[in-house]
């Protein structure tokens, strides 16, 4: 029967982010496009040619301004360009004794480059731009008191330590100060960002690992109600039977034994799952429990399996060799769910389990001589074992074939490559 969940009403759409927010997301995201640093320096250089042609300076001003705007193309790869950049701008102030506008924006991008980046200590890069302002200003008051200047008296003696020649330096110094600041701001806030979008990561995955081990916490109990009382009843009846029943035959007290040691030993797998299922993959918390079942346990697989009345023989071929841990266990299974099904649907049969190692290849198969699948196609035997045992060998990149054996009688085969 197919149920059909129907919601109670439409799940609703997400918000939309507020405009100015999607704005602010919109150009960080082209900020941060290695083209971005490409096209901001090729239109400065533009305008910095098209400044030169109205204003013409000298040969090395020229060379400054133009240094200043295409070294901000290398900005986005390599960080500390910003210090040619302005470098190349306070060199064309110097010598000219106007800043060009292009060059003013240059080395404002420079100077945020370094304090994004974090090149160097803000303080440091503040320190240095201010020094190099004031090696500019003292070049220039020099030149104002062999040149003169339009506006300004004739420097003589001590008119050079007036305070109020060295307002270019208290000037650059802000220009430089306030770039850095806004570009070890910029850089603050998105490690911030960064640091919380991880911290909220690293809670959302906790929630996740709290919620699966509580979940298996539930599964290992509802097993724990449902299964374990049960096993353990049989075991513990079975036992006693051969006490409270005086006339009980020698052959049946041995079945009876033999059911409550397959009785025990299911409740110890059961527990070590149930084990596994409470502690997930924390194994420095799970209880100490039996190694898990290999191929050197089918020798006793095989004499439980004679012991409930099956008849089985065990045939290796091949060199034997070590398998890894999973191999060794997903063949165990597949003989052991081979050996369950045999016993269930063709009691007495004679099963024979062959073990073949191969050059990389071992091949399990185990066939009976019993009434085989139904000649109509209906194998009698379809069921969660079949489907395990092809999982299994799916898992370790093998296959499964299972159907009428070539003397009759059914067969699973699987091929495990390691």
């Amino acid at each position: 029967m197919t149920r059909t969940i129907t919601p109670d009403r439409p799940a609703a759409a997400p918000e939309a982010p507020p405009p100015d927010r999607g704005l602010r997301r919109r150009l960080r995201h082209r900020a941060a496009a290695p083209s971005y640093a490409w096209l901001t320096a090729a239109g400065l250089t533009l305008f910095a040619v098209v400044e030169l042609a109205l204003v013409p300076g000298s040969a090395i001003t020229a060379f400054g301004v133009v240094v200043c705007t295409a070294s901000l193309a290398l900005r986005a790869a390599w960080p500390a360009v910003g210090f040619l950049t302005v470098g190349a701008a306070l060199l064309s102030f110097a010598t000219d004794g106007n800043m060009a506008y292009a060059t003013i924006a240059g080395s404002l991008i420079g100077c945020y480059t370094l304090g994004r980046h974090r090149v160097q200590h803000p303080a440091i890069l503040v320190l240095a731009g201010s020094l190099a302002a004031l090696t500019v200003n003292l070049v220039h008051i020099d030149r104002w008191a062999r040149d003169g200047s339009p506006g300004l008296p004739a420097l003589q003696g001590t008119d050079r330590f007036s305070l109020g020649l060295y307002a270019e330096t208290l000037v650059l110094t802000v220009m430089i100060l306030g770039a850095v600041s806004t570009g070890d701001a910029v850089r603050a806030r998105e490690e911030t960002r960064h640091t919380r979008a991880a911290a909220q990561s690293r809670l959302l995955e906790m929630e996740r690992r709290q919620a699966a081990e509580a979940e298996r916490a539930a599964i290992a109990r509802e097993l724990h109600d449902m299964i374990a009382h049960s096993v353990s009843v049989i075991a513990v009846r079975a036992e006693s039977a051969t006490y409270t029943t005086p006339d009980l035959s020698p052959p049946a007290r041995d079945a009876f034994q033999e059911i409550a040691g397959t009785a025990r030993s299911s409740m110890a797998e059961l527990r070590r799952l149930l084990g596994v299922l409470r502690t997930g993959d924390d194994t420095s918390r799970a209880p100490l429990t039996a190694p898990q079942p290999s191929l050197a346990g089918l020798d006793d697989l095989l004499g439980q399996h004679r012991a409930v009345g099956g008849a089985a023989e065990l045939r290796i071929s091949g060199e034997r060799v070590p398998l890894p841990a999973s191999w060794e266990l997903s063949a165990y299974r597949i003989v052991q769910e081979a050996l369950t099904n045999t016993r269930r649907h063709a009691p007495g049969a004679h099963s024979v389990v062959e073990l073949h190692y191969g050059p990389r290849l071992l091949t399990v198969r185990v066939s009976d001589d019993g009434p085989g699948p139904d000649p109509s196609g209906f194998t009698g035997r379809a069921g969660h074992g079949l489907v395990g045992m092809a999982e299994r060998a799916s898992l370790l990149g093998g296959a499964l074939t299972t159907g009428r054996g070539p003397g009759g009688g059914f067969l699973v085969e699987a091929e495990l490559p390691w």
